[in-house]
């Protein structure tokens, strides 16, 4: 999962980035609103946590870009205590959510993972793929019951394929949700997180629940064909 964090006051800022990143999402951030609606517009997020009172750009205002050029990404507000004006009026331009300042971090997460449950359609924390159960909350994953331990790169690598479960996610896709937006490419570092994550889903012997599209990229399946 891929996460845009817009905040000018460098500790909240890097507070949320170290929490989301040590949660497994590619975080990209910018410290005014000008970064923020370029990165906003450029990129491809799961979520956006956006601040209101920021340089050059409001959030109000990277919000209503967004809305106008018909991109839904799902937005949370981070405000403060006496912009209940500003809270309105984000709300109706179409935030989905909003926090007040100062926050608990575990309630961000929390408001995070509930924004990116909605945006892919599934109204419960818990994802079942064949054998394979997902809790997203908890960030607990089990195959037939046993307890597979995953990295935090692991797992949002797995999140990813859950919430594209059926349908093929390609290797760009499984780059962007692997590393924020100045990370250097590497050439095998997509089949490398697979390989990994197959290590530790699959028997020894026979298929993966992973299945690779040759030139497409892959599969979660969550059965062993």
């Amino acid at each position: 999962m891929r996460v845009l964090v817009v905040e000018d006051y460098e500790p909240v800022r890097s507070a949320v980035v170290q929490a989301l990143t040590e949660e497994g999402y590619a975080v990209d951030s910018a410290d005014n609103g000008r970064d923020g609606l370029w990165h906003a517009k450029s990129g491809e997020y799961d979520a956006i946590v956006l601040d209101i009172l920021l340089p050059h750009v409001n959030g109000i205002e990277i919000l209503q870009s967004l809305r106008s050029n018909n991109n839904h990404v799902p937005v949370l507000l981070l405000t403060a205590l006496d912009e209940v004006d500003q809270r309105i009026k984000g709300l109706d331009e179409g935030a989905d959510d909003y926090l007040v300042k100062p926050f608990a971090i575990a309630e961000l997460m929390a408001r995070v993972r509930a924004l990116v449950r909605r945006r892919f359609g599934d109204g419960t924390s818990i994802i079942e793929v064949g054998e394979l159960r997902i809790d997203t909350s908890a960030r607990l994953v089990h195959h037939k019951d046993k307890p597979i331990e995953l990295t935090a790169r692991e797992y949002g690598l797995l999140e990813l394929l859950a919430r594209r479960r059926g349908k093929v996610v390609t290797r760009e896709e499984v780059w962007k949700s692997l590393y924020d937006f100045g990370a250097e490419s590497s050439s095998n570092v997509v089949d490398v997180y697979i390989g990994y994550l197959r290590k530790k889903l699959d028997p020894p012997e026979g298929p993966s629940m992973i299945q690779t599209r040759r030139g497409m990229g892959y599969v979660l399946t969550g059965r062993i064909d």
